[in-house]
């Protein structure tokens, strides 16, 4: 099992969540998240006062799938977050030990 965090501009959620539906994903986590990679932010005048905005609005989506799902999973979030510009996003895929279901105590795959 592997799990998948993508971190991508607020604009584009709904069509990565209908990308990961049209490839059969059905649960995922969304979370609000702030923070920048290399643009650093940017600077916004506000009533004749310029500041720096470092901490840019982001959504994280969190999946966590078996592995031969992974690919086509990643390759449908890349698709629908990218804009070609700078501040798309990230995903990272990481490695996961075990899933349990609370419910009924399922593990593994089963548990997903």
């Amino acid at each position: 099992m592997k799990k998948i965090e993508a971190i991508i501009q607020t604009s584009r959620l709904n069509p990565v969540k209908d990308a990961l539906q049209e490839v059969g994903v059905d649960g995922m986590t969304v979370s609000e998240v702030r923070g920048h990679g290399r643009q650093k932010g940017h600077t916004e005048v506000y009533r004749g006062n310029e500041y720096t905005v470092d901490l840019l609005p982001k959504i994280k989506v969190e999946i966590i799938l078996p592995d031969a799902r992974v690919e086509l999973a990643v390759q449908a979030i890349v698709k629908a977050a990218k804009t070609g510009k700078i501040g798309d996003g990230k995903v990272f895929v990481y490695p996961v030990e075990e899933a349990i279901r609370i419910r009924n105590d399922e593990r593994g795959d089963m548990a997903l």
